[in-house]
């Protein structure tokens, strides 16, 4: 009879260690989303005026009323809420600026959605006008397929579509649907 209820209790304990040892898990990355909606931002920036520096040189200057952090989700972004500034400074610190009703920076892929009233004027005065316009900061590329407007040195261009680097140094509007040669 001894050895039965030895022989219960060991099976019981069993029991309960596999199910313990089943149900431990590590649920740090639980505990830290604890009170966080996955629908709602980690965080919320106001009147942001980040400074970007290379070898104490200012080389861009970002400015936004409200600043969305979704860095807590799966595919984590940048919601740029009420518009953005951008202010970009080459090597000779002469600027340039983008403007746009809204921005979203997609953290992994590193490329940038701007929406609305989008506006490149560089330091040349060139000068890029879209509804909407992608920036891919690896490539360090800009492309759209909407409508666009862009005054050259020469041209104002209307057409569907922008393919350019960065620097502008072959911007080229696709189906061009006007050109207006400017005068000097």
């Amino acid at each position: 009879m001894k050895t039965n209820v030895t022989y219960k209790i060991l099976n019981i304990v069993t029991v309960f260690t596999v199910a313990m040892f089943f149900s431990c898990n590590d649920s740090f990355n639980q505990v830290q989303k604890l009170g966080i909606s996955e629908n709602e931002p980690i965080g919320v920036d106001y009147n942001l005026n980040l400074k970007y520096t290379d070898s104490g040189r200012v080389t861009a200057n970002l400015i936004s009323t409200k600043t969305l952090d979704y860095s807590n989700r799966d595919f984590p972004f940048n919601e740029f809420v009420d518009g953005v500034q951008l202010d970009v400074f080459d090597e000779a610190n002469k600027k340039s600026t983008v403007v746009a009703d809204y921005a979203i920076i997609y953290t992994e892929t590193d490329l940038i959605d701007m929406q609305g009233n989008v506006v490149i004027t560089t330091h040349d005065n060139r000068v890029l006008k879209t509804d909407q316009l992608y920036f891919d900061q690896k490539n360090e590329w800009l492309y759209t397929n909407e409508h666009v407007t862009f005054k050259s040195e020469q041209d104002l261009i209307d057409g569907n579509g922008f393919d350019s680097n960065m620097k502008f140094t072959n911007a080229e509007v696709l189906e061009v649907t006007g050109i207006i040669t400017l005068e000097e």
